[in-house]
């Protein structure tokens, strides 16, 4: 059962009309990428008039991008454009869903900022599953920098600690192993997670953390802090105002 079920425990989707028209408070434009299978995948550009560069956003695992969308505007409101996509399933986005799939439409939606940005202004930005596939995508690539908030080790290390009794690696097709890729990212990493994440466990992405080298990368520890809570505390908020003011210097710099 499991085996059969294991997308609709890992995946929580809600789906839009294509009608649909999303309403945000920052100027936006949508857009849609087609995928080499035939699959249309749907995303929001949020612009700024001047930016301080842009981020390439990848949500967590429930939802669709008005909602996500939102949840963007705080980095939006800080000055920078964002680019968010739905994954396969989601909102608008249309396709089949597979491990190599979520890998290979990320990194459209980096091509797609590349179109557009200088990759040394690229922030890649992973939220709990969406922090899987900014990793891998990063490890592909040289972005200025990667955030992960409420990353995991693997998948496959959460389901064999949620599932002990059951041999998780047989028949999980989603492993997930953010371990494997982050060792390939050669940017600095910054990682924030909460103390209290009973979703995704404070000690999993610890170990991710020290997976890689510490040199040029950070770990916010954030007491109290759960799954969806972060931007609640100050500690979150200051160390993105941190890494943020590093893309800004950088960006002085390069002048």
């Amino acid at each position: 059962m499991l085996y059969l079920l294991q997308e609709k425990l890992i995946f929580l989707p809600s789906k839009l009309p294509l009608d649909y028209s999303y309403s945000f408070t920052q100027p936006f434009d949508e857009i849609f990428i087609t995928a080499a299978d035939g699959a249309v995948l749907n995303g929001i550009h949020f612009k700024q008039e001047k930016p301080e560069g842009v981020i390439v956003y990848y949500h967590g695992n429930a939802g669709d991008l008005a909602r996500w969308g939102d949840i963007a505007l705080f980095f939006v409101e800080k000055n920078y454009d964002v680019i968010i996509m739905d994954y396969r399933t989601y909102g608008k986005s249309t396709g089949k869903l597979s491990e190599e799939a979520l890998y290979n439409d990320g990194q459209l939606f980096y091509e797609y900022a590349l179109e557009h940005y200088d990759e040394s202004v690229i922030t890649l930005y992973g939220r709990s599953l969406g922090t899987g596939i900014a990793a891998r995508v990063a490890s592909e690539n040289k972005p200025f920098q990667l955030v992960l908030e409420t990353p995991f080790y693997s998948l496959l290390d959460l389901g064999k600690s949620r599932f002990p009794y059951l041999p998780v690696q047989w028949f999980l097709k989603y492993p997930l192993k953010t371990y494997e890729y982050i060792s390939e990212v050669s940017c600095p990493i910054a990682f924030f997670h909460g103390t209290d994440d009973t979703v995704v466990p404070y000690n999993s992405g610890l170990r991710l953390f020290n997976s890689v080298a510490v040199d040029k990368n950070s770990f916010y520890s954030i007491k109290g802090g759960r799954h969806n809570n972060l931007k609640e505390f100050q500690v979150y908020r200051d160390g993105i105002q941190e890494i943020l003011s590093t893309h800004q210097s950088n960006k002085s710099e390069d002048k």
